[in-house]
């Protein structure tokens, strides 16, 4: 990445923006921008920039990059697991493109359900929803994709939430209940909180295993490594947050906790709501977006991830969901030699809650507990366990973005507007929302802003 060769003694280049000691600044490159966090929205609008020719530095706060996207390795086996995000989808064509273009192998990670309800286990393909339910339900998917994409029909399911919506519709208490167990598990809270617009294209505009189908090899990390490369390493400042942003007629000021400040054309902001709302933005943001910034919740969800001695469970497309505290389980090592496995439990809402209060060894309790109904006795098996619990992490407190009824056509509309020479990205405006596709189609989609602005 070029550097801007006017730079002597008066400031010191870092990652194409300067750092400038308290004194006026001079002329300015007039394709620089600041991006503020290095998750995986941040890092492809860095490429993307690259690419057009423009410097981009990024900033973040945490010691590490990658954001949400947060894997785990067993060392001394090898072994990985996701403590963050965990799927890339067959529909998620961004994420698969750049995955060969770094030479990035997808695995299958398709998984078959079983089920624990009611303390009763059965294996994939012994249950189902009623037959009745199954028609009716394929019906409503069908008729929310024959309405136009911008229909005030299609528009009236944010007016409900997703738990009404199929109650409305007529679902049974049995169904209802199993829905609630599955759906949940998709948006991290119950699907009371979830609107039925979000709630039904999720599924209706999904690929047949809801977007759960592929795993980058070695670790989702690995995308994370890839663009962090090719954006450049100097390019990227870590264990920094983000004070006040500022702008003027032609240029955005960042400064940041340490005293460093840096000057850009424009500025993409990729951080939780959480994050944003702690950062003095002058001028201020508008009071709507202040109250959509305030109005949208993130998602409590606990990853527990147990490495066995052996793989009991015999089947290496496992997943599971139960009405326990563990909530619902998948084979991490799915494709990953070995004789030992990694089981994780993945909780939402209040179960994760729960579970976050407890020990490791009360966790891990915990989930064996749960699965002996269908394995027996498993503890035995147990060796050790990691788990995150997003709900209280120090950047986002929560997981992913939850749209409520009366959110996802106003709020994340909102949320989406720039602010003078301010964008905004993250998985919670993008259309593919939740999803690390969504987040770079966010990011790649501020640059796009950009470019359109300077044209």
């Amino acid at each position: 990445m070029k550097r801007r060769e006017f730079i002597k003694t008066t400031g010191t280049a870092v990652a194409g923006a300067i750092i400038f000691p308290n004194i006026s600044f001079p002329k300015r490159n007039p394709k620089n921008v600041v991006i503020i966090g290095a998750g995986i929205s941040g890092l492809a609008a860095a490429y993307k920039l690259k690419q057009n020719g423009m410097n981009a530095t990024i900033i973040e706060a945490r010691n590490r990059i990658g954001g949400r996207i947060f894997t785990h390795t067993f060392n001394q086996e090898n072994l990985t697991c996701e403590l963050g995000a965990e799927w890339v989808g067959a529909s998620h064509t961004r994420l698969i493109e750049l995955c060969k273009e770094f030479g990035l192998e997808l695995l299958n990670h398709q998984f078959e359900t079983h089920l624990i309800l009611d303390n009763q286990y059965k294996k994939a393909g012994e249950w189902d929803f009623t037959p009745e339910w199954n028609t009716k339900y394929q019906a409503l998917l069908n008729q929310f994709n024959a309405l136009p994409p911008e229909s005030e029909a299609k528009k009236q399911y944010d007016k409900l939430d997703w738990w009404r919506f199929l109650v409305n519709a007529g679902i049974s208490e049995k169904d209802l209940e199993i829905r609630e167990l599955l759906d949940s598990t998709d948006f991290g809270e119950s699907i009371r909180q979830v609107s039925a617009y979000a709630g039904i294209s999720e599924y209706a505009e999904s690929s047949e295993k809801n977007e759960m189908d592929y795993h980058i090899k070695e670790g989702n990390n690995q995308i994370i490594f890839k663009l962090a490369e090719a954006v450049g390493s100097d390019n990227i400042i870590l264990k920094t947050s983000i004070e006040k942003v500022e702008q003027r007629n032609d240029s955005v000021t960042v400064y940041c906790a340490n005293g460093n400040r840096y000057e850009a054309d424009n500025v993409i902001c990729t951080v939780p709501t959480y994050s944003l709302l702690k950062i003095n933005w002058q001028p201020k943001l508008s009071n709507d977006y202040f109250d959509a910034l305030n109005e949208l919740q993130y998602s409590r969800i606990i990853k527990i991830s147990v490495l066995f001695s052996e793989r009991f469970w015999k089947n290496e497309s496992l997943d599971m969901i139960t009405d326990t505290l563990p909530h619902y389980f998948f084979h991490s090592t799915k494709n990953q030699d070995g004789k030992k496995g990694i089981l994780t439990s993945y909780a939402t809402g209040d179960r994760a809650y729960i579970l976050s209060k407890m020990k490791n060894e009360e966790k891990i309790r915990e989930v064996c507990k749960t699965l002996k109904s269908a394995f027996g006795d498993v503890e035995k098996y147990a060796e050790r366990a990691v788990n995150y619990y997003w709900g209280s992490d120090d950047f986002t407190k929560g997981a992913y973005a939850i749209y409520n009824k009366h959110q996802w056509l106003n709020v994340r509309e909102t949320l989406n507007k720039n602010h003078g020479r301010v964008y905004f990205a993250g998985e919670h405006l993008a259309d593919w929302q939740g999803f690390m596709e969504g987040a770079i189609n966010s990011g790649e989609d501020a640059v796009e802003k950009i470019l359109i602005s300077l044209k």
